[in-house]
């Protein structure tokens, strides 16, 4: 099948004098995890990872990924006739280098612009030139090719968020742009990205599966707001809600009028606008920026932070009764069932949406593949010996909620099994119960979650942590904390994960994530510092533990969040699940009593 479609589509490239066309699978937005009409990427290829970039010619096929997705890659793109390049990974050149190299005087390369950012255009267009080639926008001819392709998601319901629960009025977050706009010598913004969409007018719904978003772009000046929007599905008390701060236009008209708006200078995003806007936003008086609004939504304010902490007890609790019911001894399941029971214990919890993300259920070796999708069709088997990576997530209407636990099902774990996971576990603890100075970026923090890996000549490839929306994308920027010379420092509001890993091809995986909230410490001579709140509420796998490996004050850690999470959710629990929890957060005794016993 995917052999056929390549034909097809080199087809239309011979038929247009194209000579290598670029799929990003990405959607006139930006958007991580677009909805299923911008599938473009698994149709041609059968990859089904949420990154990656294609470059294709009569020739060759070639797709880019990182390093979450190169064993699924290789699993998936087997006898396809597609190369696999490896970012980041040494002599591995990216796809403007490849391009660079290998496309000659007079060659056309197309994109649909579209599918391809403002930034990736230029940068394309910038190396071509180099080369005497040219970048052209040849459209989206994956349409021509995809029978019964999903149409633009315009059909879910939009519900408001109330200001209570937002902690801040739509007004107030457009006069708080506008007067970043003031300060930066700018008159407009021109807004693509969803999820700071969502955030700035306070609605959500459910265009892209897992995330709450809805398909729009956002026109704001210093004296109005347009979005842009399918009409028909503003009515009633969303349409009079959304009258009050902006005008309304069709979707489909953002690009022809936008034009008419545009007064002045103006900020957009290179990185999230896409190149279909690049005549209109794109001219040099104009401010490549971040949005505004994705500094502002990163900073969590008194009322998300409270829903974000509400979520996790919820999700905690909903976790513990799955936890308390799983036979890891004898129990046979598949790792399907597994999710399937945590999504149900979810479901029960007041405010459940749904999950914030597909769940990753991954037994023994499919645990090192770090994005890895369980077959729903002929899902693996959870059974006797082995480590089941379970990396899940929640959207509540209150907070988004993001969680790895690794498990253990079998009689006992093996010594290497017991002290990869507990290397991890104290780069995880090392990491949360860091103090840092104001200022700090998360690329300062990302070795102390490392370390203890180092030193045993291990290592994991993804990064340590990423933000958190409150009812929005389980990934937000900008913060991140990984080795990426990023250079945002961690604020209080922010939320990140915490999720270092250990991954072995062909045996299993190890992760252990949870959230975090960056919040004020203390101040000295020195200046002012800033710690961790832990926002989940989950035990960790005490049976994978190697008390050998752990220091006091790590042993103290274990059994203080031990106490926590018992303390937190035991009143949301059932008595069996409750008394579960109980013994299983029992304290770790440590090493120095043992040995004094053992004397005795």
């Amino acid at each position: 099948m995917i052999a056929q479609r390549l034909e097809k589509l080199r087809a239309i490239l011979r038929e247009r004098g194209i000579d290598w066309y670029i799929i990003t699978g990405n959607d006139p937005h930006g958007s991580e995890y677009p909805g299923e009409r911008w599938g473009t990427r698994a149709f041609i290829s059968g990859f089904t990872g949420s990154a990656g970039t294609i470059a294709i010619s009569q020739d060759r096929a070639v797709l880019w990924t990182d390093s979450r997705y190169f064993l699924q890659a290789e699993k998936e793109l087997e006898g396809s006739g597609y190369e696999l390049m490896k970012e980041g990974m040494e002599g591995v050149p990216s796809l403007r280098r490849y391009l660079i190299d290998n496309a000659g005087k007079g060659m056309r390369i197309g994109v649909d612009s579209a599918a391809v950012s403002i930034a990736e255009y230029r940068s394309l267009s910038e190396g071509l030139a180099s080369v005497d080639a040219v970048i052209i926008d040849a459209g989206d001819l994956i349409d021509p090719i995809w029978e019964k392709r999903p149409p633009v998601p315009s059909e879910a319901p939009i519900r408001i968020i109330d200001d209570k629960k937002a902690g801040e009025s739509v007004h107030d977050k457009l006069e708080r742009i506008r007067k970043i706009l003031r300060e930066r010598g700018a008159r407009w913004t021109f807004v693509s990205s969803l999820d700071d969409i969502a955030w700035i007018t306070n609605l959500r719904s459910s265009d892209i599966q897992y995330n709450p978003l809805f398909y729009a772009f956002l026109f704001i000046s210093l004296s109005k707001a347009v979005l842009f929007i399918n009409k028909d599905r503003l009515s009633g008390d969303v349409l009079e809600n959304v009258k009050r701060n902006f005008a309304i236009e069709s979707y489909d008209d953002a690009e022809v009028l936008l034009p008419s708006l545009i007064r002045g200078t103006g900020l957009y995003s290179p990185d999230k606008t896409a190149a279909l806007f690049i005549g209109t936003v794109g001219s040099k008086r104009n401010i490549p920026s971040r949005d505004i609004s994705t500094d502002l939504k990163s900073i969590k304010n008194k009322a998300e932070l409270d829903g974000m902490r509400r979520a996790h007890i919820l999700d905690g609790a909903a976790y513990v009764s799955f936890l308390a019911k799983l036979d890891k001894l004898n129990g046979i399941y598949t790792e399907t069932m597994i999710s399937d029971a945590l999504e149900r214990e979810r479901k029960r919890m007041e405010g459940y949406i749904g999950p914030s993300f597909a769940p990753i259920s991954a037994f023994g070796a499919n645990g090192a593949i770090v994005h890895y999708r369980a077959d729903t069709e002929k899902p693996s088997n959870v059974m006797g010996h082995g480590l089941l990576v379970l990396d899940t997530g929640s959207q509540f209407s209150m907070g988004t909620t993001d969680v790895t636990r690794t498990l253990f099902f079998g009689m006992e774990p093996t010594e290497e099994e017991k002290r990869d996971y507990t290397l991890v576990l104290k780069g995880h603890l090392a990491l949360q119960s860091q103090i840092f100075p104001k200022g700090t970026r998360g690329v300062q923090l990302d070795a102390i979650a490392k370390q203890f890996l180092w030193n045993n000549y291990s290592a994991f490839f993804h990064g340590t942590g990423h933000g958190v929306g409150c009812t929005l994308m389980v990934h937000e920027g900008p913060q991140r904390i990984s080795s990426a010379l990023i250079d945002i420092p961690l604020v209080p509001g922010m939320v990140v994960s915490d999720e270092p890993g250990l991954y072995k091809a062909g045996r299993y995986g190890i992760r252990i994530e949870n959230l975090l909230a960056v919040r004020e410490d203390e101040s000295s001579e020195f200046g002012d510092f800033l710690s961790f709140e832990n926002l989940t509420y989950v035990p960790y796998e005490k049976s994978l533990i190697d008390v050998n490996l752990l220091t006091d004050d790590e042993i103290d850690r274990i059994n203080s969040y031990h106490r926590k999470v018992f303390y937190m959710l035991s009143p949301y629990l059932d008595s069996y699940s409750a008394e579960w929890l109980k013994q299983y957060a029992s304290p770790i005794e440590h090493i120095s009593l043992l040995s004094g016993m053992e004397e005795i």
